[in-house]
């Protein structure tokens, strides 16, 4: 999750599982973060309500009733903020679930066997 490249190479193994909503979901909130003005906050905040929260959307998270009330009260006044029950939901998900299979799959091996190999070149 720190590194671009390992945050894509994640999320390809996750779009294997079909749950990658689950990493867009947190990138978007990430980039929510760093956002300073109120009206970009607003509209990035209903995109990515729209987007991963509504339960018409088919790229919506899992996220219990608690997290959906908060939400659903931070959006009468969206911030860089209003997601973040939602986002530590989603990224406890991915750590507990989908992170150890991510670790013992094809995938990830194949990448550890690439980077060891460019190692010894270099």
């Amino acid at each position: 999750m720190v590194t671009p490249a390992g945050r894509n190479i994640f999320r390809e193994f996750l779009r294997t599982e079909f749950s990658e909503e689950n990493m867009l979901f947190w990138m978007a909130c990430e980039e929510l973060k760093q956002e300073a003005n109120k009206s970009v906050i607003e509209e990035k905040a209903r995109l990515i309500y729209e987007d991963y929260i509504s339960i018409l959307s088919p790229k919506e998270v899992s996220l219990d009733s608690r997290v959906r009330e908060v939400i659903n009260r931070n959006m009468l006044e969206p911030s860089q903020h209003t997601f973040d029950d939602a986002q530590l939901q989603i990224y406890t998900l991915m750590h507990r679930d989908s992170y150890p299979r991510f670790m013992n799959s094809a995938l990830y091996k194949d990448l550890l066997q690439s980077l060891s190999e460019k190692a010894i070149e270099a």
